[in-house]
């Protein structure tokens, strides 16, 4: 056993080491967050029984978050295989009619049911293609396009099954859909407001539009044909499930049954009724039953959404090590017991408020993972010595980290939106940047002001 010093070098070692393993980005966050831990563990004086024991009782704070994830992406890839939100999607683009303001009102509406799986790769790869020939239409921006999309994913991000709540639960052993509940009245005032900014955005561009159109220069027809852009949306997507060779039942009771298995998987989560990871298994199950009707579609079902699923799940998992050595070993404890000794007491009790606003600046120099299970442990921790609670703490890093989520070049998924959209990284952080920063400090600002981060 060591000293506390000893024990605050080692865990801010692990912390610092992690940190910069993640945000070179070279290394799988699992094996980080595995060996990391364990090396120090082993450097403090413990054993592998001990190490062993930290590792169990962190993985049992975490395993329905794993089981949760597995199958909340497996459901949702099926929903998104099967095509239930494209009717939504292309009548959201013909309810546009070819105006500027309604077109970025309509982006936001898009955007929001496009990322109730959670998942950026999907969200993007469904509405930047579906959208861009209407922006390019009407001589809209396409950074407004990537804006609107990006920051309406960001808050739609507070479900229970998206990567960052799950990754907060883990570190304060909360169940997801607790932290929902405790984030839902703040996630539905920011719906409100991505409305807001996506018609201010939509006003000022209708303003620059016309102005351009006064221009000798402006080439560009007066009408745009909305219905022609929304079959064109609804034809790639089917192409593309046949270029993946999806067999699914296309009758319209199987629609039915989508919709309605969807909501009844809602009402759940919402109520209470069922917890969350049999609620997503029981409605997996479902899906493939009534979706793929032979084995061998629903094997292939499962394969085509496991690597996905089980990716989450696998850092999800090595977290358990990386935490649970930290507290196993007190490392959290007397790193939070020196930074309160330096710390001036009248900024110690709003500590996690004042990371919580810095979280979109904190986003584009940290990672997802880095964020979570490192910074997230340390204010958890120090601000818990003031009365403040994990959901708190939790609360006020997620609604100050969340809304930068795809403005950080470290999102996997923006990459992929940057490409779809033929834009440019530097442009799109310049121009949402301030956005989704000016948001995320009102909505911390108003959470703190309700008490939702005591």
């Amino acid at each position: 056993m060591q000293s506390p010093l000893a024990l605050t070098i080692i865990g801010l070692a692990i912390v610092a080491v992690t940190v910069g393993i993640l945000i070179r980005g070279r290394t799988n966050p699992m094996v980080v967050m595995t060996l990391v831990p364990v090396a120090g563990a082993l450097v403090a004086g413990y054993g592998l029984t001990a190490i062993g024991d930290f590792f169990g009782t962190g993985l049992e704070s975490v395993m329905n978050v794993v089981v949760m994830f597995i199958f909340a992406i497996i459901y949702f890839g099926i929903m998104q295989d099967v095509g239930l939100f494209n009717p939504l999607v292309k009548g959201l683009i013909r309810l546009t009619r070819g105006n500027v303001i309604l077109a970025a009102l309509g982006t936001a509406a898009i955007g929001i049911v496009a990322h109730l799986d959670g998942a950026g790769a999907s969200t993007f790869l469904l509405t930047i293609p579906a959208l861009l020939p209407l922006y390019k239409a009407l001589h809209m921006s396409r950074y407004v396009l990537l804006a609107i999309v990006a920051i309406a994913a960001s808050v739609m991000n507070m479900v229970p099954w998206a990567g960052p709540v799950g990754r907060a639960a883990s570190v304060i052993a909360q169940d997801p859909v607790e932290i929902w509940h405790h984030l839902l009245p703040i996630q539905g005032a920011s719906i409100v407001v991505v409305f807001i900014m996506a018609g201010l955005l939509g006003w000022k561009e209708s303003r620059r539009i016309a102005k351009l159109r006064q221009s000798p220069e402006f080439v560009g027809q007066g009408t745009v044909d909305v219905n022609q852009i929304a079959e064109d949306f609804a034809t790639r997507q089917r192409e593309h499930q046949e270029e993946q060779g999806y067999i699914y039942r296309r009758a319209t009771w199987v629609t039915v049954f989508n919709i309605v298995l969807s909501l009844a998987v809602l009402v759940c989560l919402v109520s209470g009724i069922l917890p969350p990871a049999p609620a997503f298994l029981i409605g997996t199950a479902l899906a493939l039953l009534v979706n793929f009707p032979s084995n061998q579609q629903q094997s292939q079902t499962l394969k085509r959404h496991a690597p996905n699923a089980l990716s989450m799940a696998g850092v999800i998992i090595a977290a358990a090590m990386f935490l649970g050595v930290l507290n196993g070993a007190g490392m959290l404890e007397q790193i939070a017991v020196s930074l309160i000794s330096i710390m001036p007491e009248s900024v110690g009790a709003y500590i996690h408020v004042i990371v919580g606003l810095l979280g979109v600046p904190m986003d584009l120099m940290t990672s997802t993972d880095a964020y979570y299970f490192s910074i997230l442990p340390i204010v958890q921790e120090a601000a818990g010595v003031y009365g403040v609670s994990g959901m708190g703490a939790a609360a006020a890093l997620i609604i100050g980290n969340i809304i930068g989520t795809f403005v950080s070049p470290f999102s996997p998924a923006l990459w992929l939106a940057i490409g779809l959209a033929q834009a440019n990284m530097g442009k799109h952080i310049k121009f949402a940047f301030p956005i989704a920063w000016a948001f995320s400090i009102i909505m911390v600002l108003v959470a703190f002001a309700f008490g939702m981060l005591a």
